[in-house]
C-alpha cells in the first residue's frame, strides 16, 4: 500500500509560483510554454507555504465571474 505524502513533502515537491518569471516581450504561445515548463504542474503549485489546487467546474461561470464574486464577498 502506498504511503500518503506528508504536507511537508508535498510543499517540497511543488514550485512556488512567485519564482516563475515570464518575459512579456515574448509571444503569447512562448509565454504559455515558459510558464508550464517552470511551474511543472499548472494545476497544483504553491504560494509560499500555501498549496494551490486549480480545478474547473462544468458551469457557465467564467473565471472572471468567479473572481468578481470572490472580491465581492470580502
Amino acid at each position: 500500500m502506498a504511503r500518503e505524502q506528508s504536507r511537508e513533502e508535498l510543499l517540497d515537491s511543488l514550485v512556488d509560483i512567485r519564482s516563475v518569471k515570464i518575459d512579456p516581450a515574448q509571444p503569447v504561445e512562448e509565454r504559455m510554454r515558459s510558464y508550464v515548463e517552470q511551474i511543472r504542474n499548472p494545476y497544483m503549485f504553491k504560494v509560499g507555504g500555501t498549496v494551490v489546487r486549480v480545478s474547473y467546474a462544468n458551469t457557465q461561470s467564467t473565471i472572471n465571474d468567479n473572481f468578481v464574486n470572490l472580491l465581492s464577498s470580502i
